[in-house]
């Protein structure tokens, strides 16, 4: 049975999923007060009565944003029927997303990973974290493939989960900073050319 949420909770839920796609679309440094009091409908001192300060409300909507994205991701990885399709999964899901504009605002890992590359140490090891556990679950599926006999061992695991990461996450930036779905359409037949590289 689930448990319900109290006043202080529900407050808290509220303030993250109204402004998720505020933090995700203007940033840390270009999110106001203003814009959370006004989507909210709160007053700045009951926003501050949930969060010790804007930077915690970040890192909450951050985890909210990627929560979000790596369900969806999940779901299609789990209903693929090997681990080659599984791989494929994460390209078609990031396309689709690009395609569809999932969520408001775009990636949130690239988003923060862009801003707080130099200016805001927690926000940024936040998306290092999202990173790494991405990694670790590509690597897992790689090495699920060679342990089936799917893939050949032609990349180092971790070698292969950084690329695939890597030529994904640059797909999106370039697609949304050229405005061109085309291009990413080109970057993404790479990474499928990767997941060829390795399979049996």
């Amino acid at each position: 049975m689930e448990k319900k949420m109290g006043k202080s909770e529900r407050t808290r839920a509220r303030i993250i999923e109204t402004s998720a796609a505020i933090f995700n679309i203007k940033g840390y440094a270009g999110t106001s007060m203003s814009d959370l009091t006004e989507a909210t409908g709160l007053t700045k001192g009951s926003i501050y009565g949930n969060f010790a300060n804007k930077e915690e409300v970040a890192l909450a909507v951050f985890d909210f944003n990627h929560r979000k994205v790596m369900q969806l991701v999940q779901s299609r990885v789990e209903q693929a029927a090997n681990y080659y399709d599984k791989l494929l999964a994460y390209i078609h899901a990031y396309d689709h997303f690009t395609r569809n504009g999932f969520p408001e605002g775009g990636c949130p890992i690239l988003n923060t990973a862009i801003e707080a590359d130099d200016t805001n140490s927690l926000l940024k090891e936040r998306a290092a974290k999202a990173i790494n556990k991405w990694k670790l679950h590509v690597q897992d599926l790689y090495l699920g493939g060679i342990e089936k006999g799917e893939f050949k061992k032609t990349f180092d695991p971790s070698q292969f989960s950084l690329s695939l990461i890597a030529i994904i996450e640059g797909g999106v930036m370039i697609a949304k900073v050229t405005n061109s779905q085309s291009n990413l359409d080109k970057i993404m037949k790479t990474a499928r050319y990767l997941l060829d590289q390795v399979k049996v």
